[in-house]
C-alpha cells in the first residue's frame, strides 16, 4: 500500500524496533518530566504498520494482524510505529467526538506489542487539522489560515492527544509512545512563520499530555516533511523523528502523490546516482543529507529516530537494495533506528508487487528475502 492510498483508505487509517541493549526509564529535564531513553544503548528498527479495518468492514475483523507482530519479533525486529487517521474514532465535522469503540482494536495491537516484544509508537498521521495527504479535507488548517481557525484545530489537537495520554496512562513507556504529529508541510514564503507555529503546537501538544501522564516517551516529527531537524525543541525532552527518503528519483521512482519539483531527475534511477543538477548521490552524500544537518541537534544529546524511510516498487530492486544498504549504513554509524515503510505492501518485505523479484512463498504472503535479511544485518563499523 502506498502512503496515498494509506491515507485515503483509513478513514480507518510501524518504527521501528527497538532491539535496545538497554532503556534507561524516569530521567526528567526541567518541568518537562518525559520520560527518555537513553541515547547511548537504544538501537530501534522494525516497520510501520498500518490500520487494515475501514468502517465498513465487520466489526469483527481485525485492524492490525498478530502474524504481523509475531513475525517481527521472530525476525528480531523490536518496534513497530502505529499512523493512525483521528477519522477512526472521530470525525472532521465534530472534532469534539470519540467513538471508544474503534480505539478497542489499538488496545489489541498494544497488548500484541506486550506480548511479542514489540514497542508501539502511535502516531497521529492525520490529526485534527492536517494531513500531509489530502490536507484540504480537514475542515480548518492547523498551520495556515485565520487565527481562529488555527487556534480551533489545535484545540481539536490538543482534546484528541489528551484522551490518549489518559487512555494508555497505565502501560509503561518500555511498552508505548506517542508520535505527535506526521511530517509537517513545506511551508511557502506567504503562509507565514512556519517554524514558530510548529513550536507552538508540539508545545501544546506536550503540555497535554504530559498534565495526563508525566511519564509518557514522545516522538515530534522534524519539520519540512519530517526531513529536517527543529533546534527549538531541544529542551523538550523529546526525540525527534526524521525521513529516510532521500534521494525520491529513488526512493519514489514514478510515485504520482509525491509533487513533481521533489525529485531530481527523472531518469530510471542508479545507485550511486547523477541528478539533473550533476549532483552526485551516493553514501557520503546520504551521510550529508540524513546525519551531518541533525548535528546540532545530537550535539545536545537529542535523541533521532528514522520514522519512515523506503522504496517504491517501480525502482529496480538491485537499485533499491544498494541504497537501502547505504542508508542503514549512514544510520547505524549514527546510532539510530528505522521503521521501514511498511511491512506488507508497496514499500515493505512482503507483497510488494516489484516486477523483478524472485518472491519466497511465506504464510501466504509472498516473501523479499532479500530485502528482508537485508534488513536483519548485524550493524558493521563503517567509516565516514
Amino acid at each position: 500500500m502506498d502512503r496515498r492510498s494509506f491515507v485515503k483508505g483509513a478513514t480507518a487509517a510501524c518504527i521501528l524496533a527497538a532491539s535496545a541493549d538497554s532503556v534507561t526509564m524516569g530521567q526528567t529535564q526541567g518541568q518537562a518530566g518525559s520520560t527518555q531513553a537513553s541515547r547511548s544503548t537504544i538501537r530501534w528498527k522494525g516497520f510501520n504498520l498500518q490500520w487494515q479495518q475501514r468502517k465498513t468492514d465487520p466489526s469483527t475483523k481485525p485492524a492490525y494482524e498478530e502474524s504481523d507482530f509475531q513475525n517481527m519479533s521472530n525476525w528480531g525486529f523490536t518496534f513497530a510505529r502505529l499512523p493512525l487517521s483521528y477519522w477512526i474514532w472521530g470525525k472532521p465535522t465534530d472534532w469534539t467526538y470519540i467513538d471508544p469503540e474503534p480505539l478497542k482494536r489499538l488496545d489489541r495491537a498494544v497488548d500484541l506489542g506486550r506480548q511479542w516484544n514489540i514497542h508501539i509508537n502511535l502516531n497521529f498521521h492525520r490529526i485534527p487539522g492536517y494531513c500531509i495527504n489530502g490536507r484540504e479535507l480537514e475542515p480548518a488548517d492547523l498551520f495556515t489560515g485565520r487565527a481562529a481557525e488555527r487556534d480551533r484545530a489545535l484545540q481539536a489537537a490538543v482534546y484528541h492527544w489528551r484522551y490518549f495520554a489518559k487512555r494508555f496512562k497505565s502501560v509503561s513507556s518500555r511498552n508505548l509512545s506517542f508520535d505527535l504529529i506526521n511530517e509537517p508541510p513545506k511551508m511557502r514564503s506567504y503562509e507565514g512563520a512556519f517554524q514558530e507555529r510548529y513550536v507552538e503546537i508540539v508545545q501544546a501538544l506536550v503540555k497535554a499530555i504530559r498534565e495526563e501522564d508525566s511519564d509518557r516517551m514522545i516522538f515530534a516529527d522534524g519539520i519540512n516533511i519530517g526531513q529536517s531537524p527543529v533546534i527549538e525543541l531541544a529542551d523538550l525532552n523529546l526525540i525527534q523523528s526524521t525521513r529516510g527518503y532521500q534521494p525520491k528519483a529513488v526512493s519514489h521512482y514514478t510515485a504520482t502523490w509525491v509533487p513533481k519539483d521533489e525529485f531530481e531527475t527523472f531518469k530510471t534511477p542508479t545507485w550511486p546516482l547523477t541528478d539533473d543538477k550533476g549532483v552526485v548521490w551516493d553514501r557520503a552524500k546520504l551521510k550529508q543529507e540524513y546525519i551531518d544537518k541533525y548535528k546540532p541537534l545530537t550535539d545536545r544529546n537529542v535523541l533521532v529516530h528514522v520514522g519512515e524511510w523506503g522504496c517504491y516498487n517501480k525502482t529496480p530492486h538491485e537499485v533499491a537494495l544498494a541504497w537501502m544498504r547505504d542508508c542503514i549504513s549512514c544510520w547505524n554509524q549514527a546510532g539510530w533506528g528505522w521503521a521501514l515503510w511498511n511491512l506488507r505492501g508497496d514499500f515493505g518485505v512482503m507483497d510488494s508487487g516489484r516486477a523483478d523479484v524472485a518472491y519466497e512463498d511465506y504464510q501466504g504472503h509472498k516473501l523479499d528475502r532479500q530485502m528482508l535479511e537485508l534488513l536483519r544485518e548485524p550493524p558493521k563499523e563503517t567509516t565516514a
